[in-house]
């Protein structure tokens, strides 16, 4: 019963995909350690959709924690009785950490911290694979962790084909209330096209997502484009027109509200993207079109996901007719 009690905690600073392939870590801690909870520390923003929908209990803002401390000398980081850091690691047996480096300041100072008010185990994990890496990344995760932990635990391949993210009813009505918004019947068959990602690099041509938005809608598919901060910047006035012109489109959502929208779709076409590992989490059917990053590290676990790699230089600058019949057939289908 007392192991039961325990709790963990992640630190995790990424984005959102970082964010949603850091789940299987969860999982494999809560069970492999019998934890009672565990919690993850990030960007609101980004982690604010995971309690109540995944394995994650709880969360915490890393803007309200004063971690950057933990990068001072240690020979000069000290901590006074009742000091917000220790109280912030108190009720945490286990803390992983992607923030810091291995025997790094940051790591020494955090074990410090937290075996200041009871006894922790510490574990600092790289947020990349090595370069010859061939595995997915969550195995990578998963592998560190099993290596670092000092117990003797069976590291288990993540399955791919689980649901990460389990929407409730209270999704779906909200995901109906938006697609009233814009005039779209939540009976009706709908994909949601996020054309966006990080970076440019990743992006498959704008021209390419048009074309399979309006065969879709000739098929009698409703199509809704999502547009969130990055593609509002990147995209000009004219570009945006065309966009609204091809389909619905809702922007600036909060991901709540795309949790909300996705929870209605039948279908997600996107890039590498944060929203297209959210929407292949939920076990929406995704098609996912990579260009430079590698598909077997970084593809988004799903049920219902297929990887449409294009590794050509010319993946972001023109479009491609075949990748484009490619993606139709394989969504209609």
């Amino acid at each position: 019963m007392a192991r039961q009690a325990q709790r963990g905690v992640i630190l995790q600073p990424g984005a959102i995909g970082d964010c949603i392939l850091t789940l299987p870590l969860a999982e494999f801690m809560k069970d492999s350690l019998r934890l009672g909870g565990i919690d993850i520390v990030g960007h609101t923003e980004y982690i604010g959709i995971l309690p109540g929908r995944t394995c994650v209990d709880g969360i915490r803002s890393i803007d309200s924690m004063d971690l950057h401390r933990f990068f001072a000398e240690t020979s000069a980081f000290d901590l006074a009785d009742g000091d917000p850091l220790i109280n912030a690691f108190a009720e945490y047996a286990w803390i992983v950490t992607f923030l810091g480096e291995p025997n790094s300041n940051f790591e020494q100072n955090l074990i410090f911290t937290a075996n200041c008010s009871h006894s922790a185990e510490v574990i600092t994990l790289l947020m990349k694979p090595p370069e010859d890496f061939s595995s997915h990344l969550t195995d990578f995760y998963t592998q560190q962790f099993v290596d670092q932990s000092g117990l003797s635990l069976e590291p288990r391949q993540v399955q791919r084909g689980g649901r990460l993210i389990k929407t409730t009813e209270a999704d779906v009505n909200k995901g109906r209330e938006l697609l009233k918004e814009i005039y779209l019947e939540p009976c009706e068959k709908l994909v949601v096209i996020q054309p966006g990602s990080g970076g440019s690099h990743k992006c498959w041509h704008l021209e390419n997502f048009l074309a399979v938005a309006k065969e879709l809608r000739s098929q009698g598919v409703e199509v809704v484009f999502l547009l969130g901060p990055a593609e509002l910047e990147r995209f000009s006035n004219a570009t945006i027109k065309d966009i609204s012109s091809a389909a619905g489109c809702l922007t600036n959502l909060s991901l709540t509200q795309v949790v909300w929208l996705l929870s209605c779709s039948d279908g997600f076409i996107g890039n590498d993207s944060g929203i297209t590992h959210i929407a292949a989490g939920m076990g929406v059917r995704t098609l996912a079109v990579f260009g430079p990053t590698n598909p077997g590290v970084y593809k988004p676990i799903g049920p219902a996901v297929t990887v449409f790699a294009d590794a050509a230089t010319a993946f972001a600058e023109k479009p491609s007719a075949t990748l484009q019949q490619e993606l139709l057939e394989a969504l209609m289908a």
